[in-house]
């Protein structure tokens, strides 16, 4: 049976089932979006009944110490098949089932793990490990023949040690972001790690994707909390030496963080987490030029100030989710600490955004935390427009709109023609494809030496047909990325979406190691099949 804190999940789409879109707040999109395309037909399409799909039945059985760990329910099977990309969305809205894994297998602790492997190891059983599931690369999909497990981590939930001497914490891989939190605050601590999927993902899906956070400069990474992990392969237990940092080789955490699953199963990690932040500032600054807001915001970033958030958002951006009205672009900027105030800081950023001809919009200085002073202005009004953004991509794929995102990085001195061939390559495939849309983009991170953009999509497409157009669109735009230099993934992972442009943008070399660190670690090459490297074996 499925596990009861499953039940509240969307099998179809994203987060939980409560959380989707009210009617109201459906019509009031529909209406804003109908008002740009006014010829599209936005007929709602429901998502079937799960427990009436031919789902295929499992091919496997558990052994018998493996039995209480797993299941063989089929909506269960169903709802761990794909990820949350918006083809996951498309294809579970026309109740396609194909690559669905036999079995879910929730273990209940490091000695399962170790049981699972070894049995699938010997019986020639894929096992895809599995966090939240919000993957939107194809990183969970079992898209290969023969059979295929999902490993559920659900039950590894704990925070099994505090140092608050080094400030450090054990925590183990499956802990979803919200229960993570629940257990430092009586510490006063926090990891500080709010990726936008963080209600619906797992430390463990954080540092095997190599995960990116809120925060858009100094930690940004996942990679940058880790002090040590300890992961589970069929070749044995791997746990790394807790330390500061070390000149000791080539480091053995890196090795896993970003692996996807294919070397080993993460199972626990100290954790460098932080004093909970008291006080909290925010400003919200236009510009009349693109060219203008980029300056400033490099200058930023480049200025040893190291915000809280930098979050440039180009003019239709601005428009469509913070309803700011701009030439030029907004830029959102806060910054925090738990030690002291930080108005000079945020004085100073905005002195630089001026020295660039950006115009202040709302500024909160000397905010303590609890104590929100940002109703009403244009960083509130997106930080609601980002946590709901997921439920509205989902409300108008159910209308046939194509609504999704890619994100990269390049360095500043490449930027202004890396944006100019991506959006144009997105905008010649937009019209040919889908006869218009619109694209967006927005910095999520920014470092001294290059921003982050993240690029945003909103077409008309065909129900029936938005699955292969949206393909035709992520095709384009992503043979751009690579040709002018940009990396295919700044936190979002490879996965299975992403494996084309990948494999170029890696040197051979090390493709190379990392085939043989596969070989080494996962001899019967049962690991999350088709990930980052071809399959072995």
């Amino acid at each position: 049976m499925p596990h009861p804190l499953r039940e509240a999940r969307s099998w179809w789409g994203w987060g939980a089932s409560h959380e989707e879109l009210s009617e109201r707040e459906t019509e009031a999109l529909v209406a804003r979006v109908q008002a740009l395309l006014p010829a599209h037909d936005f007929s709602d399409h429901a998502p079937p009944n799960p427990e009436a799909l031919p789902i295929p039945s499992a091919r496997v059985s558990a052994p018998g110490s493996l039995v209480a760990t797993a299941s063989d329910d089929p909506v269960d099977r169903l709802s761990h098949a794909r990820g949350k990309a918006f083809r996951d969305v498309i294809r579970n809205l026309h109740g396609d089932v194909s690559s669905v894994p036999d079995l879910v297998l929730r273990p209940r602790n490091e000695q399962d793990i170790v049981d699972v492997l070894d049995w699938c190891s010997s019986a020639a059983i894929a096992v895809i490990p599995y966090g939240g599931g919000s993957s939107v690369v194809g990183g969970v999909e079992p898209r290969f023949d023969g059979p295929a497990v999902s490993l559920d981590l659900v039950h590894l939930n704990q925070v099994l040690e505090i140092d608050d001497v080094s400030r450090a914490a054990r925590v183990q891989a499956g802990i979803y972001g919200p229960a993570l939190e629940d257990q430092l605050r009586p510490e006063g601590l926090t990891l500080r790690h709010f990726p936008q999927s963080f209600a619906y993902s797992t430390l463990g899906g954080w540092l095997a994707t190599r995960a990116g956070g809120h925060f858009a400069t100094l930690y940004t990474h996942i990679d940058d909390l880790t002090e040590s992990l300890r992961v589970v392969t069929p070749a044995g237990v791997s746990e790394s030496r807790r330390l500061p940092g070390s000149g000791a080789g080539p480091s053995p955490d890196r090795m896993f963080l970003g692996s996807e699953g294919i070397l080993g199963v993460i199972t626990e990690a100290w954790m460098r987490v932080q004093n909970r932040p008291k006080w909290q500032v925010t400003a919200s600054i236009t510009f009349e030029t693109y060219a203008a807001a980029v300056a400033a915001t490099r200058a930023i970033a480049q200025s040893g100030l190291y915000p809280a958030n930098c979050r440039l958002l180009d003019p239709a951006e601005a428009f469509i989710n913070a309803g700011v009205s701009t030439t030029g672009g907004l830029l959102i900027i806060a910054f925090e600490s738990a030690d002291h105030p930080v108005d000079a800081w945020l004085n100073r950023a905005i002195d630089i955004a001026t020295s660039h001809r950006g115009q202040v919009a709302a500024k909160n200085p000397a905010s303590r935390t609890g104590r929100d002073k940002s109703t009403g202005d244009s960083a509130a009004a997106w930080k609601s427009s980002f946590l709901r953004m997921p439920y509205q991509r989902d409300a108008l794929a159910r209308r046939s709109m194509i609504v999704e995102t890619f994100e990269t990085a390049c360095t500043w001195d490449n930027f202004e023609r890396f944006h100019a061939a991506v959006t144009s390559a997105a905008n010649t495939a937009l019209a040919e494809v889908c006869g218009g849309g619109v694209v967006t983009c927005r910095f999520t991170h920014v470092y001294p030496d290059g921003p982050a953009p993240y690029y945003g999509i909103y077409a008309p497409g065909r129900w029936g047909s938005s699955l292969a157009q949206w393909d035709d669109i992520k095709a384009a735009v992503s043979e751009v990325i690579n040709a002018c230099g940009g990396t295919i993934t700044h936190h979002h992972a490879v996965g299975r979406d992403h494996r084309p442009w990948y494999d170029r943008q890696r040197p051979e070399p090390f493709a190379a190691a990392l085939a043989a660190a596969k070989s080494a670690l996962d001899p019967a090459a049962i690991l999350n099949p088709g990930v980052l490297i071809p399959t072995v074996g």
